[in-house]
Parts: C-alpha cells; sequence; structure tokens
C-alpha cells in the first residue's frame, strides 16, 4: 500500500494490532502520557467515545484496538494536525470504527450533542499562564499550553457531552490536582479512581490519572501508583503491560 506522507511527516508504528500512525517530524507527538490514558481507560462493548483534544488521534487508535467500544470520535481543533489524524485513521482502514472531527473543545457540546457519550478520554494542554513558558512552535505550544482552552472548558464540555453515569479519563500533572478536583466537582463529575505516575520509584509523581464519573456519589480510590522506569532507559513490566507486548 502506498502512503502519501506531506513534507516533515514520518509513519510510526504502534507495535499493536498492526496499527501506525503520522506524525510530525518536527511537531508534538504522541508521549508515555497518551499510552498511560489508553491503559487507564475502561471501555465496555458497545459503547461510544469521544476523545477531546485528541492530536495526532493516538488515544482513539489505541483504544479501538485494546477495547470493544463501539464507536470513537475525536476533537481536533488545529486543521492540520486533525487533517494528519484522519489520514492515520485511513491508513489503518478504520473509518468506520474512528471519526476525526476538526472543531473546537469550547463547541463540543454544540457539535456532538449533550448526553450523547458514555466514555470521554482527554489528555488536555498542562500549562497555564502562570505555569511555564509558551512553547514558541505554535503546534507545540496549543498542545502544551492552554492556548485554546482552559482546564475549565474541558471539563464543562466533557460533563455535557457524557450521558449520566458516564465516565471522563483525564490525564494531567499533579501539581494542578487540586484545581482538577474543584473543577470536576463543580460540574458534577464525581472523581472515582486516582491513580500516580512516577518515573522512577523514588522520583516524586509527573502525572495523575483520574476517572470521574457524570453525577456519581462521593468516593474516591486512590490505586497503586505507575512506575514508568526500572533504570535510566529501562521499562517496568507494567508499562510493557500497558503497551500490550
Amino acid at each position: 500500500m502506498k502512503i502519501n506522507l506531506k513534507e516533515n511527516e514520518r509513519l510510526d508504528d504502534l507495535q499493536r494490532n498492526n496499527l501506525k500512525i503520522i506524525q510530525k517530524t518536527d511537531g508534538f507527538c504522541f508521549g508515555m502520557d497518551a499510552v498511560l490514558l489508553s491503559g487507564f481507560t475502561f471501555v465496555k462493548e458497545g459503547e461510544q467515545v469521544l476523545d477531546l483534544g485528541t492530536g495526532t488521534g493516538i488515544i482513539p487508535l489505541l483504544l479501538s484496538a485494546k477495547t470493544r467500544g463501539k464507536h470513537f470520535s475525536a476533537l481536533e481543533i488545529q486543521e492540520e494536525i486533525a487533517d494528519m489524524a484522519a489520514r492515520s485513521v485511513s491508513l489503518n482502514h478504520l473509518e468506520e470504527k474512528i471519526k476525526i472531527v476538526k472543531g473546537d473543545i469550547k463547541e463540543a457540546s454544540r457539535i456532538f450533542g449533550a448526553a450523547s457519550f458514555d466514555v470521554v478520554t482527554t489528555n488536555p494542554p498542562y500549562m497555564n499562564d502562570s505555569h511555564g513558558l509558551k512553547n514558541p512552535a505554535e503546534m507545540k505550544a496549543v498542545s502544551r499550553h492552554e492556548v485554546l482552552c482552559t482546564l475549565e472548558d474541558v471539563v464543562r464540555e466533557g460533563a455535557k457531552v457524557l450521558k449520566p453515569g458516564g465516565r471522563m479519563y483525564m490525564v494531567h500533572r499533579p501539581h494542578r490536582l487540586i484545581e482538577i478536583l474543584e473543577t470536576m466537582t463543580k460540574y458534577r463529575l464525581e472523581p472515582k479512581r486516582m491513580k500516580f505516575v512516577h518515573p522512577f520509584w523514588n522520583k516524586e509523581a509527573n502525572m495523575v490519572l483520574i476517572e470521574s464519573v457524570r453525577g456519581g456519589g462521593a468516593f474516591l480510590k486512590l490505586e497503586a501508583p505507575i512506575v514508568v522506569y526500572k533504570e535510566p532507559g529501562v521499562y517496568t513490566e507494567e508499562i510493557y503491560d500497558i503497551y500490550g507486548y
């Protein structure tokens, strides 16, 4: 099969179900956070899933391989990135399973309709204006900093598109945990599961995974943490399990 890559694009093997993904050679590429989110997310057979801010489409691609969800929609505001994600979907012959939509997270409930999904996933920008310098490359800045949407935008729209009892799965940074939990409860998303991610066993957490339920009762389970590396450059067995090797 001939693959038409554009300038500054490369084709990467996801090492799962023979899936491939198109990424920019000089742009923002998916990282460990996306892989961990796909492993933390629970999708039941026949459920409808929406990924907010999908980027290259890594989350719906992985979830389509790992779960028995019925359909995966994915929203991305950057036209060039959305086009790249759509071409990855076509490349993997998943057009009937995954739909990439170009649009604004702040308009998600208008685009898809209220209470239309069982599951929402999101790997939102981590940094607001008070944390860190903006990456000078526009695509990377939009992916990492709250340039086009805020944490509240993501949570508000995620809550709106979820059915009652629906679940939101988010990966974020621990330094914003209080803000995340307060924002979720503001929009009646009750945190249910939380897991911290540590680069090494003796290092502080640099990611947090959170599951919340729309209209759920108050009960939060703090799960055992994930440790990424057992030594520099060597993943732990848990990471290989999440990847699916």
